[in-house]
């Protein structure tokens, strides 16, 4: 009988994993996840500080790097770096199955480059290189310096996932820059069907962050508005989708073999526990789009969730759900705008204590080897 999983696939959606550790690729949960379905990965510097902080899986690794002289930043790269070639191996079936569609595993570019077009341009090439994987996506975020990365790196041919998209008009930018790059590709005559790229749109912490100002207006807003905005959010940016893809400029380019760029439901697991714990999974259902689930979303998903075409339902009512949080006097564009800083620094503040874990880690283990405790 199929699962969740596949009943979504059904409906034009992609599952993918939102999590990696090394136990769970050596273990085969990975490999029985993808035989359930899950045709992606994605990774971000908070699920590397988890899994390699959190656990013994990378000590051995960690002790040999070490003794090799090499540093704490190239500890963690080599660390990530086999674990995305190895995820995406396991994801190379999906991959070739799909002609290129799904299986891809991502790895993020240091936070740290948020801020800096040519250094995130130069890293994300590196790991690309590196990796020498079809089926990677390097991840970017959809920052003011992020935006024109995005269109050098598509029209170098280098597969993206765009992170951090919170608004409508960022998401229309990154849109854009991606069709600009594809442009500048065909225009050197490279190959558009072998980039791929998904725009990662973030959901819940809207509805966090929404839901807080609303409760903040002591009972003057409609409480009818309380965790409806970011769906609403989401389904008007489907409707970008549509427009943009469906647009007599990308049709020339998808007649060069230019894929479309999916939307990525991102930060989907619920964090209100008086909603429903598949509720970004099931409104968000539909043709074209990839969900990214932490375990417990997926597990959830799994158990008990309901598939039917959602994300193209109720968009005159997005509208006006959104018209009703402008009119109880909260600006979303300030709050996504918080949103992306907020992300941008929750990375980096993850990015920078598993450096400081690594290099904590590396000291100990070496002690204890030379001790031979």
């Amino acid at each position: 009988m199929a699962n969740a999983i596949r009943h979504a696939n059904q409906q034009g959606q992609s599952i993918w994993y939102d999590n990696i550790q090394r136990g769970m690729i050596e273990s085969g949960e990975l490999k029985r996840l993808i035989d359930l379905g899950v045709s992606g990965l994605t990774a971000n510097p908070t699920i590397f500080e988890k899994a390699i902080s959190g656990s013994n899986d990378y000590d051995d690794a960690l002790v040999r790097l070490a003794a090799e002289g090499a540093g704490v930043n190239d500890i963690y790269e080599s660390l990530a770096m086999t674990d995305i070639r190895s995820a995406a191996d396991l994801l190379r079936n999906a991959y070739d199955g799909t002609g290129g569609v799904d299986g891809y595993a991502s790895l993020e570019v240091s936070p740290h480059l948020a801020a800096d077009t040519e250094g995130t341009v130069a890293e994300a090439r590196r790991f690309f290189r590196e990796l020498d994987r079809p089926n990677v996506l390097i991840k970017v975020p959809a920052t003011p310096e992020g935006i024109p990365a995005i269109r050098q790196l598509i029209g170098e041919g280098v597969n993206v996932n765009v992170t951090l998209i919170f608004s409508l008009e960022t998401y229309l930018q990154v849109q854009e820059a991606y069709i600009s790059g594809l442009e500048d590709l065909a225009a050197k005559g490279g190959d558009l069907g072998k980039v791929a790229s998904v725009a990662s749109f973030f959901v819940s912490r809207v509805d966090t962050a929404v839901d807080g100002a609303l409760a903040s207006a002591n009972g003057a807003a409609d409480s009818s508005l309380m965790g409806k905005a970011a769906v609403a959010n989401a389904k008007l940016a489907y409707r970008a989708f549509q427009e943009t893809f469906g647009s007599e400029r990308f049709y020339k380019l998808r007649e060069m073999g230019a894929r479309v760029q999916r939307p990525l439901w991102a930060s989907t697991g619920t964090k209100n526990p008086e909603y429903s714990d598949v509720l970004y999974v099931e409104t968000l259902m539909g043709p074209n789009t990839v969900n990214t689930m932490p375990d417990v979303t997926l597990d959830a998903f799994l158990d008990h969730g309901e598939v039917a075409l959602a994300v193209t339902e109720g968009v005159a009512e997005a509208e006006r759900m959104l018209a009703g949080v402008a009119g109880a006097g909260i600006s979303l564009d300030a709050i996504t705008d918080q949103l992306l800083a907020d992300g941008v620094k929750a990375f980096a503040d993850s990015f920078d204590l598993l450096m400081e874990n690594i290099e904590q880690k590396r000291s100990q283990l070496m002690l204890t080897q030379a001790t031979g405790d």
